[in-house]
This record gives structure tokens, sequence and C-alpha cells, in this order.
């Protein structure tokens, strides 16, 4: 199958997208120390991984398959899905700040359950979403050469992204 990158890229996702949910399950029981381990792995898989893949989506493989389909605004939704998961790192990121300040409040506790839950809940959807129809539909209308580039555009897109968010992050701004 010419989509098996992208199909190997989202089964390399799962393992910290699972993570997130089984956090969020620990938020309110687990000892702040392990909270804290948690939160700054899913931080770290959310700006260093989740994001950059979503950006080389956005700026590669969305208007690829947006000519496929023969309409501009067709993979619209699957871009508001990643501004959910944009925002949601972004309150995480809040969230992560504050616990290395302090122990978190019920509220922040809360909150932090919610984004984690959030995120899980975009993340699954939105992959099954790409591999359920957006998938089929490369594979159906681009050959393996035009597979191959499009894949080079999108690692091309992702290193770079993801080159952004450690520069970011070097220079300790919001990740």
């Amino acid at each position: 199958m010419i989509t098996e990158p992208l199909r190997e890229e989202h089964k390399r996702l799962l393992p910290d997208v699972q993570h997130l949910r089984e956090l969020a399950d620990a938020v309110g029981d687990a000892p702040m120390a392990v909270l804290g381990e948690g939160v700054e792995r899913a931080h770290a898989f959310v700006t260093h991984h989740l994001l950059p893949h979503a950006e080389a989506e956005d700026r590669v493989l969305y208007p690829a398959v947006a000519r496929l389909m023969g309409a501009p605004e067709a993979t619209r939704t699957m871009s508001r899905d990643h501004l959910a998961i944009f925002r949601l790192g972004g309150e995480l990121d809040e969230l992560r700040r504050a616990l290395h300040t302090k122990p978190l409040s019920d509220g922040q506790l809360k909150a932090l359950r919610r984004v984690l839950y959030g995120l899980h809940a975009v993340v699954k959807l939105h992959l099954a979403k790409e591999e359920e129809l957006y998938l089929p539909l490369l594979e159906a209308h681009l050959d393996a050469r035009e597979m191959g580039a499009l894949l080079h555009a999108m690692q091309a897109a992702d290193t770079q992204a993801g080159e952004a968010a450690r520069r970011s992050a070097a220079q300790g701004l919001p990740t």
C-alpha cells in the first residue's frame, strides 16, 4: 500500500495518544511527582511530535487531498481538528508551567483532566478519519512516484515545524 508510511506514522503516535487517556485517568490519584512526569511526557509529545505532524498535514497532505476531491474546502474540518489540538496543547502548557510552581488546585486538576481527555478524543477521532477517508483516496488516485513526493514534502514540513518548536522551547517561549 502506498500510504503505508502514513499508517505507520499513525501507529507510532498511538502509544503517546493512549498515554494522554491514561494520564487523565490518573489525575487526582497519582502523586504530584508522577503526575508532573506524565505531564512533561504528554507536553513533549504534543509539542515535538503531534503539532509538527499536524502542521505538515495542513501544509502538504490536505492541499493534495483537496485537489483530488476537487473541493478546496474539503479538508477544512480536519484543519479545524488541528486548531483544537493546538488550543488544548496551549492549555496543557499553561498547566504544566503551573505545576512547576506549586501543587495544582482542584480546579486546575479538573482542567488538566479535561485537557488530556480532550486531546485523546480529538486525536483518536482525527487519526481514524484520515485512515478511513483520506488514505484510501490517496491510494486510489496517486501512483507510487506521486505518493513518494508527497511523503518527502510532508517529512520536510514536519522536520521544519519540529525545529521551530524546539527553538521556541529553547528560548523559553510558550509552546
